[in-house]
Formats: structure tokens, C-alpha cells, sequence
């Protein structure tokens, strides 16, 4: 559901111009998907959405290009203490355990960091594996994780 619901975010913000958090959640309902406005909030940052200018000084809301998803480390750290409970790991691959439906969050923001010994992430609900090569640099990775949560 979370899924396909962050799918039509995309596409409405495509098609229409969407100023406010109200006027997304409007138009979901519209298309019989039933939202709270928290769950808009909460889409809104881990779509990593964007305000840019809609003309006659307003704003609207954009996908932000991918370029621009890298978080600043005081937005990272937050992040981390408000989502990761757990971090492990095993061989070449680092275990991170987040609040339920943190994953998705905390996974693309990993995905988005430059960390060249790690490969990519793979998220559920609550669970993160983090894929590392060489495996000598599994203690590495899982060590500027727990510097975040610091």
C-alpha cells in the first residue's frame, strides 16, 4: 500500500501543482486512498519532496533530483537516533533495525551516502541488510553507522 500510495505522490505532483500538504492529501482521496495528515508528512520526507518555485510566488511540490538527496551529517545523525534501534552484523552484510516503517527512510539515505565498500541496501518494515564488499570492511560500515546514532 505504501508503495503503490508513494507512486501516486509521485505522479500527482507531476501532473498537478501541489502546494500544500492538504491539497495532496485532497487529491489522494480523491483517487480513494485514505490519509491522515501524518502519513502525508511522512511521505512527504521519505520522498525526499522538494518545494520549487510554481510562478506568481508560489511553491510547489517536486521530486527532488537525485543529486540533491544526500543528507548533511546533523540530518543524518537526527535521522538515525529517531529511526535505528539495532545495528549488527555478519559476514559481509551489517543488520540495521529501525522504529516499524522506518526502513524504507533510513535504507534510501544510506543508498544515497558515498560509502564505497557498500554495495546497496535491501529494506522491509523494520529491517535493513546493508551488502558490503570487501568483507573486511563490514566492521567499518557498521561503525560510522553507530557513530550516527552517537
Amino acid at each position: 500500500m505504501k508503495n503503490r500510495r508513494h507512486d501516486l505522490i509521485k505522479k500527482i505532483i507531476e501532473e498537478d501543482v501541489i502546494e500544500t500538504q492538504e491539497a495532496l492529501a485532497e487529491a489522494l482521496r480523491a483517487r480513494h486512498v485514505r490519509v491522515t495528515q501524518a502519513t502525508i508528512s511522512r511521505d512527504i520526507k521519505e520522498l525526499f519532496l522538494i518545494k520549487v518555485p510554481a510562478g506568481g510566488g508560489r511553491y510547489r511540490y517536486a521530486v527532488s533530483p537525485p543529486e540533491h538527496v544526500q543528507l548533511s551529517e546533523t540530518r543524518m545523525k537526527r535521522l538515525f537516533k529517531d529511526n535505528v534501534v539495532h545495528c549488527d552484523f555478519s559476514e559481509n552484510i551489517v543488520l540495521v533495525k529501525t522504529v516499524p516503517g522506518g526502513a524504507n527512510t533510513v535504507a534510501s539515505a544510506l543508498d544515497a551516502t558515498d560509502w564505497k565498500e557498500m554495495l546497496g541496501t535491501v529494506a522491509g518494515d523494520d529491517t535493513i541488510f546493508v551488502l558490503v564488499k570487501p568483507k573486511e570492511a563490514v566492521e567499518i560500515v557498521a561503525e560510522r553507522i553507530h557513530e550516527l546514532l552517537r
